[in-house]
């Protein structure tokens, strides 16, 4: 293992980044955790007592703070090798005629928005580290595969997809790598959010079936952030064995 690797991690405060920042804490990773719920913070910083940790109350909209936060990270933790876009949301699974604009403004603000406000502010950082520097956008299958109530969110992830893909081509010659890794049906908060809380439809989403774990995507996230500096995995889409493609649907009289 190298000695004083730092990982930037969005939305730290659940699911993926929380798994994240344990996974990579296991492995001696200097940590920046960034979220909204400073209480979590707090709490998964006591939790990660063997490494070194930053906590940073972050709303990754906020273009002027998301650069203030980057610019004043202690010096310790300024040598970001890796930078896990992880924040990100969905909102509103009804269909596009029963949904309202903010909800769809609200997806656009964070996941696509948020996501490059991030980018832009450790983009020098990461190209001084150089060789290993790693950018892991996490985007969803729904940015491949359309279905029902995806509307924006599955178009956001979209983007996350093509501006990895699009970042590969400006940073050849850097050696800062960039991978979009797009899970699919994953047992965290993520339905309870989309439904503002509600437990059952969360309960009937996985009730039944073996979806993915947030352990599982982090597991995903390290191998691919410590793999040796001349591999670039360029998209990982990766779903539970129980779930795979539906047939198109077709209007009948």
């Amino acid at each position: 293992m190298m000695k004083n690797n730092i990982a930037f991690i969005t939305g730290a405060t659940s699911g993926f980044g929380r798994a994240a920042a344990r996974r990579f804490a296991q492995d001696g990773w200097s940590l920046v955790l960034s979220g909204r719920r400073m209480e979590r913070l707090i709490e998964l910083k006591e939790e990660l007592t063997d490494v070194p940790v930053h906590i940073i109350q972050l709303d990754v909209r906020d273009e002027e703070a998301v650069q203030q936060a980057v610019a004043e990270l202690p010096a310790e933790f300024a040598q970001v090798k890796l930078l896990l876009n992880n924040a990100g949301l969905a909102l509103a699974p009804q269909g596009a005629p029963q949904v309202e604009l903010k909800d769809w403004h609200t997806m656009i603000d964070t996941n696509i928005k948020g996501l490059v406000n991030v980018t832009h502010a450790l983009l020098p950082r990461l190209i001084e580290t150089g060789a290993g520097a790693t950018i892991l956008n996490v985007g969803s299958i729904a940015g491949q595969w359309p279905y029902p109530g995806s509307h924006v969110y599955g178009a956001s992830k979209a983007f996350v997809k093509q501006f990895s893909y699009n970042l590969r081509c400006d940073l050849q010659g850097t050696g800062v790598r960039v991978t979009d890794l797009a899970p699919g049906i994953a047992e965290t908060e993520f339905t309870l959010v989309r439904t503002k809380g509600d437990q059952q439809a969360s309960d009937n989403l996985y009730n039944g079936t073996t979806p993915l774990s947030a352990e599982d995507i982090a597991e995903q996230m390290f191998y691919i952030a410590t793999l040796p500096d001349h591999i670039n995995i360029n998209r990982v889409e990766v779903m539970p064995t129980r779930q795979a493609w539906s047939a198109f649907a077709i209007d009948r009289d």
